[in-house]
């Protein structure tokens, strides 16, 4: 447990030098208020590490949230010096899933959601010192977004969390200033469309390649303004190359980053349907990654864990990650730009409870596919559910945008509250034209989206007819091998089982060689490998649970994905 927990700055492509974390020791309760009242204890239970749920080890509660509970958050902080002039912005990375904040006894105001940023400008309530900050936390597991928790856990669910789970900051800004900053690559243009986003004025906006300036332009608030590069450097894995910009407002000046790279569709040589990176067809080789910890469940015990994640998988020879039904800190997508990852970006799934012959059949009986428009088979009658979820997801895609790695939208995941895909495809595609969509992974294909996207891993892998989407196996594998010493469930769960790490190496050889590397040729152009880690019962990571032990050699790891390119 530390005082001082992921003390990083949490906005790379925002960044400004005020920065106050309020990550470490707070006051914790949990209370039984009646619904719709909020009564802060008189006394609390003891000292919970924010940015850790309760349910984390790290958080040194290890209590579970309960529906009808409440958990009360309490500390007190001082403002910086430098926090004396302009206005004091409270940020939250992530709250799960329903809060309210109080600033010396004045409330702040409150969010719904459990994944994504929200922030409150708290100046009129706070004084030089002694200031009291107070946070109150509801999460009835089970409705809205959840991604994959369960209060009962097992299998592929994994243990429920609750409350603040991403960095608690605040910074000071002048009254007119950089609210936020779009910055769209326009590769075939040789330009950068930039819009700095603000009350009012006008923004200098500086771009430098290394330590020399390449552009500069002025771009007025609210104006896309499209700046030219000289000589551009595309980034790539293989060159993840970034450009750094410096925005001036006033007396607002922030920092930020972007990288020059495009990502469509389109055929190869051969005519056949290919993702494209950079104007040219591109295998993404990809595992799953579920970004879940032992000691910090949804939050990563360091900057360095997270890191470390990325580079292994990049050392074995993968070029892409799918983050699965969750939305990780910035700095996590901010190192898989700079270290050259890829990423496909799952929404969050919610609704009512899922149906097995839904959610799971298709798993065994490929040709079950059904009408997502009948929104009761998906758990997803609530008309109010369907709107939290669409509204989520713009918010998601603003708030990724800038993301350079950032290549594939997928909406829903195996049924699991989907509804509608089609029209959810083709609303992703206009909020977001710079990127593909796959509209439904797994099964219950509605024939949308840039991809067909199948999860193999009961039965053998054969490439169906062409239907002028790109083909990908957005599923597959999930070979499991307890090692042990380094896993944490108390059952084990994998799609096909190991004893040894020679059998375990033998069988992933045989797949890669039997299956999936033939099937390029045949027009397959990506593959998502389960998984990056063990994750409680399921022990089919290549990695375990700890990230101690990787269960395959390097080599051979390494060879097999060598071969997953395109000539």
């Amino acid at each position: 447990m530390s005082d001082d927990p992921l003390p990083e700055y949490p906005r790379p492509q925002l960044v400004r030098d005020s920065h106050l974390s309020l990550n470490g020791r707070w006051l914790y309760a949990i209370s039984d208020d009646p619904p719709g009242t909020y009564d802060p204890p008189e006394t609390y239970d003891g000292e919970i590490v924010v940015p850790y749920s309760p349910e984390a080890p790290l958080s040194g509660v290890n209590r579970q949230l309960l529906p009808g509970q409440t958990l009360w958050y309490r500390r007190s902080f001082d403002l910086p010096d430098d926090f004396a002039d302009g206005r004091v912005i409270l940020h939250f990375g992530a709250v799960d899933q329903t809060c309210r904040v109080w600033v010396n006894d004045v409330e702040a105001g409150g969010h719904t959601g459990g994944y994504l940023p929200f922030s409150f400008d708290v100046t009129d309530a706070l004084r030089p010192s002694g200031n009291t900050l107070v946070v109150a936390v509801r999460d009835d597991t089970g409705n809205g977004p959840r991604g994959k928790q369960r209060l009962r856990r097992g299998g592929i669910w994994y243990t429920a969390q609750s409350g603040i789970w991403q960095t608690v900051w605040a910074e000071c800004v002048p009254e007119v200033h950089v609210e936020r900053l779009t910055l769209t690559p326009l590769l075939d243009d040789s330009c950068v469309e930039v819009t700095v986003h603000a009350a009012g004025g006008e923004a200098r906006v500086e771009i430098s390649a290394g330590d020399e300036t390449v552009a500069h332009a002025t771009v007025p608030a609210g104006r896309p303004v499209r700046v030219p590069l000289p000589e551009v450097r595309a980034w790539s894995p293989e060159d993840p190359f970034l450009y750094d910009v410096t925005v001036s407002l006033g007396t607002d000046r922030v920092r930020g980053y972007f990288g020059m790279r495009s990502f469509s569709v389109g055929p190869d040589a051969d005519g056949v349907p290919r993702l494209l990176l950079n104007g040219r067809p591109y295998f993404h080789a990809g595992v799953l990654d579920q970004g879940y910890w032992p000691d910090g469940l949804y939050t990563p015990p360091s900057d360095e864990a997270m890191i470390r994640d990325i580079a292994t998988m990049k050392r074995l020879g993968f070029t892409m990650l799918r983050k699965h039904i969750k939305i990780e800190p910035l700095r996590w997508y901010h190192h898989c730009d700079r270290l050259g990852m890829l990423v496909w970006q799952d929404m969050v799934n919610g609704g009512e409870p899922y149906r097995p012959w839904v959610i799971t059949a298709p798993a065994v009986l490929p040709f079950v596919r059904l009408d997502d428009r009948r929104h009761h088979r998906f758990g997803r009658a609530d008309a109010a559910g369907r709107t939290a979820f669409e509204t989520d997801m713009r918010a998601t895609v603003e708030h990724l945008r800038n993301v350079v790695s950032l290549a594939v939208w997928v909406p829903f995941n195996e049924g699991w509250g989907q509804f509608d895909a089609a029209r959810i495809a083709d609303e992703l595609a206009r909020l977001d034209p710079t990127r593909t969509v796959d509209h439904a992974s797994g099964w219950h294909d509605q024939g949308a989206g840039d991809l067909r996207s199948l999860h193999v891993y009961f039965r053998r892998f054969r490439p169906p007819r062409p239907d002028g989407r790109v083909l990908v196996l957005s599923e597959y594998g999930g070979y499991g091998l307890r090692a042990v010493g380094h896993t944490w469930g108390e059952k084990e769960f994998g799609y096909r089982r190991y004893r040894t790490v020679d059998a375990l190496g033998e069988a992933f050889t045989r797949l890669h060689e039997e299956q999936v590397i033939p099937a390029i040729a045949r027009g397959l152009s990506a593959t998502v490998y389960t998984q990056l880690s063990d994750v409680e019962d399921e022990i089919n990571g290549l990695l375990t649970y700890d990230r101690a032990v990787l269960k395959l050699p390097d080599d051979l790891v390494r060879s097999i994905m060598k071969r997953l390119r395109l000539p």
